[in-house]
């Protein structure tokens, strides 16, 4: 029995794509550029990227960070880790607060690092502070 169809958007050329569930975790490829749907890393966002990656279905996990916060770099690998472990379920991305000010002050980004999860456009969950690896990847699953 076929699950209903998953809509993402492409990692690299950011058009959407849309896939039957069950074959999410099959080696996909966009259908305008041809490069993986899925790269096993988090993806730097700037407004267009994040436009494109949490308009659709597949849920968004957004680390807002900056590269002089200590906090942020020692959580980096965890958000990596995690990345490859739940992909291709939940697409996750970072947004650097120096270079996207628009998008840290759309989303009232007071302290780093910051974490969102987007569904459809929508904010479903924020956390602020880094987690350790374990209850960060609870964190996600429990707003899926």
């Amino acid at each position: 029995m076929s699950q209903n169809p998953v809509t993402l958007a492409c990692p690299s050329c950011h058009r959407k794509n849309r896939l039957p569930a069950e074959r999410l975790t099959d080696v996909s490829r966009c259908g305008a550029c041809k490069s993986p749907l899925f790269t096993g890393h988090p993806l730097s966002l700037d407004q267009t990227a994040f436009s494109a990656h949490s308009q659709v279905d597949l849920p968004l996990v957004v680390d807002f960070w900056a590269s002089w916060c200590g906090p942020c770099r020692q959580f980096a690998p965890v958000f990596e880790q995690t990345a490859v472990a739940m992909e291709p379920h939940v697409r996750f991305g970072k947004i650097n607060t120096e270079e996207q000010q628009q998008l840290a002050a759309r989303f009232a980004i007071r302290s780093i690092p910051t974490l969102m999860i987007f569904r459809a456009g929508k904010e479903v969950a924020r956390l602020s502070g880094a987690l350790p690896a374990q209850q960060f990847r609870q964190w996600v699953s429990q707003h899926m």
